[in-house]
């Protein structure tokens, strides 16, 4: 389940999540070798992520494989789409 409480979530994490939808599947493997991050602090946000919903499969070592939740990430995408459409309409009212 998409947890819509914490959009700010997908900002903090774009990085992660960026470089998951490059992959033309689940990723396999230890992203610590991809990406400039410590692996506990890859953990934290790993476990954040799937904890949002945003990714899913098993993050907990030494079986690790996951991949972008894509149902999810539509309803992501499409809650900033409307949050920033809303935004841009506030902001022409005002000038």
């Amino acid at each position: 389940m998409l947890d819509l409480e914490r959009p700010w979530l997908i900002l903090f994490e774009s990085r992660f999540l960026q470089w998951l939808s490059t992959q033309t599947c689940c990723y396999h493997g230890d992203m610590a070798d991809e990406l400039p991050i410590a692996k506990s602090t890859l953990s934290q946000h790993l476990n954040e992520l799937k904890d949002a919903g945003l990714i899913q499969g098993n993050i907990t070592p030494p079986t690790v494989k996951y991949c972008i939740h894509k149902e999810n990430w539509m309803k992501a995408q499409d809650l900033f789409a409307r949050m920033f459409n809303e935004v841009a309409l506030k902001e022409m009212c005002q000038k």
